[in-house]
């Protein structure tokens, strides 16, 4: 499985995992914009190479390969990573970080981009001093099914925050796609470099 790294070493570590299309140019550029600010970024493939044009074809790969093996190639890629690393999502990709930030020693934070599980499905709590913050628009319908998960998160965890940005568009961050939103995307990214710098001291998070 390829595993592509910024070549410096930043502030902060973080695993990205790409949502259902794949790893496509948008999940990269994201990455990128967080390796720019100076944080180390991981990005596994989970499709081994495959990107899908529409939601619909990848959710039949999905289906395909399984849910289970998908969320087990997140969980098989960080095991080489540090520990000590801030597990990230898009969709999809929430799964094996909200995954790995509930059950794996060490997580310094979680970003859960356009999707939430109830912690329920990884453990009887959030755990304590793994700050996360959930983002998502508030009119998507693929989120609706996961708002009351965010919520109970919400409330559940010591650090943990949940932004709604205006508007119905699912992966609204990934700059490649139909469905991109660049005055949401570029809010959420400041937000995503404040919470990363604010984990080593630099500084608080924009409102």
């Amino acid at each position: 499985m390829s595993v592509a790294t910024s070549e410096e070493s930043g502030m902060a570590q973080v695993v990205l995992f790409h949502h259902v299309q794949g790893l496509t140019p948008g999940v990269v550029a994201f990455a990128d914009e967080l390796r720019a600010a100076g944080h180390t970024v991981h990005t596994p493939d989970l499709f081994e190479g495959r990107t899908f044009d529409s939601l619909e074809e990848g959710m039949a790969y999905v289906r395909q390969v399984g849910f289970g093996e998908v969320a087990a190639r997140g969980v098989r890629a960080a095991e080489d990573l540090p520990r000590e690393v801030v597990h990230a999502g898009f969709s999809l990709g929430v799964v094996p970080a909200q995954e790995l930030a509930q059950t794996r020693d060490g997580a310094r934070g979680a970003l859960l981009m356009h999707a939430c599980i109830p912690v329920s499905e990884f453990g009887a709590a959030w755990p304590a001093g793994v700050p996360v913050r959930v983002h998502a628009m508030d009119g998507d319908p693929f989120f609706a099914e996961d708002a009351e998960a965010a919520r109970a998160l919400v409330a559940g965890a010591a650090d943990a925050e949940l932004f709604l940005y205006p508007g119905e568009q699912h992966l609204f961050a990934d700059s490649s796609l139909p469905s991109y939103d660049p005055d949401a995307a570029k809010l959420l990214t400041q937000r995503t470099v404040a919470f990363l710098g604010a984990l080593d001291g630099d500084g608080g998070e924009p409102r």
